[in-house]
This record gives C-alpha cells, structure tokens and sequence, in this order.
C-alpha cells in the first residue's frame, strides 16, 4: 500500500487552504488503497501563542519543537512514497526541509493556493517579518516532481521553476455543503466570511454598503464571519468568530454573499472559496472580477461581478428587491459548484496524478 506524508503548519479543520485543498481528499485517498499521516507543527494551544503578540519565549519553544519534529520526520522519509507539502513545512524562511525531503527517494508534491511569493505576515508577529522569506517559494516549486496550483495564475508563476504542473482548484464537499432552512423574515442578510487577516478585503465594501443600508434600513442586515473583533457601527456590525461546528448554519443565514477584492497581484492568486462556499449552498454571489473569479462567475448567470461602487449598488440592489431572483441565480450557483468546483468533479484526477507520479 502506497504511503503518504502530508506536512503541514495547521492541525485538521482549522486552515481553510488545507480544508479545501486535501484533507476533504484524506478518506477517498483511504478508500483507494493509500495509507496516509498527516504532520502538522502547531497544536490548539500553540496556535493561541503563537499568533498573538508577544510570548517570545513561547514562539521560541514552538519553533524549536517544530523544527526538531521535522528532523525526525526526515531520517523516515524513505519509507513513503510521496510526500505532500501544502504551502511549506516549516514555519521560518528556510526551504531547508523541503530541499531534503525531495532527496530522501519520495516523491513531493507542492500544493499552493495563494501567492505566496509575496510577504505576508500576521499583525501579531510584524517584528518577525525578517525571520520569513517568501522568495523560498521558487525554491520549493523546483524542488517538487509535482506541483499543484489552484489556478492559472499560479500555475503560470510556478512554471516558471518547474514544467510539471497542474491546477487542481479548491474545491467543495457538496455533499457535505448543504443550506440549512432558516426562519422565514423579510429581512435580507448581506453576509462576507473569511478571517483575520482577510477582513481588509471586507472593507473594500463598507462604503456601498452604507448606501445600501441608507437606501433599505432595517430591511437589510449585514453579516460578518470571520474576526470576532470587527466591529462597524455604521454598519451595525459586529463580526462572529469562526466555528468548524456552526459554520454552515451562520453560512446559511446568508441571502446574499459577497467578496469584494482588490485588483493586485495578492488578491489574483485567490481561488474564489468564499464565493464557492456561498455558491454551494445557493446563496446567490458577487464578486469582484478578479483572478479565477472571472472564471466561476458568468456574470447575470450564475452569481454577479462588480467593479465600481456603483455596479456593486446596482447588483446588491437587484438582488434585495427580488427573491426570486436570488433563489435563480443561488441554484445557478450550485450547480456550477456541482460541476467544476465539487470534491467529486475532482477526486478522480486528484487520485490519477498521485497513482501517475509513483507509477501506479
């Protein structure tokens, strides 16, 4: 039986780019005939530290006991077949593991879901910006046999330091992703998810939404999951924490989602989750047309696209007057999720690249 090494920084279910990207792949891999382990560097308690500011001491230890797993992790890395690196196995701007892993006689797979080329660093651990280094991501990239990138955009980059590359794009288990029925209300939610260090991208919205909100008071309700500590008064808002256990109910409160983004060189590396979450579960989404965005939406179809404040009021504006329409252009949605943007679209080329690189 073929084994797998999937490294990782983030224990199961608590990264979006790992959930999304292979642990919903962990138990087909299992049913077809491979025995896998997943190695990740920081705990629950460690992941409470270590992104806060302070705790130097702390940090230390954690880096540390990282970097000692990972040693250990090398000397028994010739008894798998593949090992897969999502984004990077250590947590400092070294690409010295990755480089050692590709020696060991198994073959790695990279897997990227964001450009992450470029520096990005938590608030909490600014003062540390110089122990990273983005550009070990080329490294990392010609280091593998085999890379997985979540859009073109990102293959283009990665094909630049290696010519064996393939999109594989971050997909949703639409089996597992279905709306829960909520209270019938007149009023109609705008809702946006995403995290703590996303909740920038929200704000982007925040000047329509307080036209809209002008426009429909009480009739309309804006919704934000993600940072518990956002708070618009304006908006009436204040954000929720995200929770694995409650997230498809908060989702599905939703009768609209958004995702505004900018138009940089970040923000083209991303691979549309939100709007696909909100997409499989038929709430209808615009989006700014950036990236793969342009690539799920058919704008009018299946979701909207919005780049002036103006097409943004106009799009919101239709689609809170009309709930019929929001019910079409939700099933749109899902269906297209169903189609190109589901676990069981993709499992079956997931599988053939994995069985194609050991010659399975």
């Amino acid at each position: 039986m073929p084994k797998v090494l999937f490294l990782t920084l983030h224990r199961p279910d608590r990264s979006p780019s790992q959930r999304f990207r292979f642990e919903q792949y962990l138990s087909f891999l299992k049913e077809s005939g491979y025995d896998w382990t997943f190695s990740y560097l920081l705990n629950e308690k460690d992941d409470r530290v270590f992104y806060q500011k302070g705790h130097l001491f702390s940090k230390a230890i954690i880096v540390l006991r990282g970097f000692l797993k990972r040693l250990a992790e090398l000397s028994k890395a010739k008894n798998y077949d593949i090992i897969f690196v999502q984004r990077e196995c250590f947590m400092l701007g070294s690409s010295f593991f990755e480089k050692r892993f590709s020696k060991s006689g198994a073959k790695m797979i990279f897997d990227f879901d964001d450009s992450i080329w470029l520096q990005n660093v938590s608030d909490a651990n600014k003062s540390f910006v110089w122990l990273k280094n983005a550009k070990k991501t080329s490294d990392i990239i010609s280091f593998a046999d085999l890379v997985f990138a979540g859009n073109q955009y990102l293959k283009n980059y990665a094909l630049q330091y290696n010519n064996h590359v393939e999109i594989i794009p971050t997909t949703i288990d639409t089996n597992e992703y279905k709306r829960i029925e909520q209270p019938k209300s007149d009023q109609v939610i705008i809702g946006w998810s995403g995290s703590i260090t996303t909740i920038q991208h929200f704000e982007y919205a925040v000047s329509v939404l307080t036209k809209i909100k002008d426009k429909f008071k009480d009739k309309v309700e804006i919704k934000v999951i993600g940072d518990s500590n956002y708070i618009n008064s304006v908006l009436g808002v204040k954000g929720l924490a995200w929770n694995k256990e409650t997230e498809l109910a908060e989702l599905s409160s939703f009768d609209i989602g958004i995702m505004p983004l900018p138009d940089d060189e970040w923000a083209k590396g991303k691979c549309g989750l939100k709007g696909l979450q909100y997409m499989a579960l038929e709430i209808p989404t615009i989006m700014s047309p950036v990236g793969v965005n342009t690539e799920i939406i058919q704008d009018g179809v299946n979701g909207y696209l919005a780049t002036t404040e103006q097409e943004w009021f106009d799009k919101l504006s239709l689609l809170i007057e009309s709930k019929e329409l929001r019910e079409r252009i939700g099933k749109a949605g899902r269906i297209t999720v169903q189609d190109k943007y589901s676990v069981e679209a993709n499992k079956q080329k997931y599988l053939e690249l994995f069985n194609q690189l050991i010659g399975r």
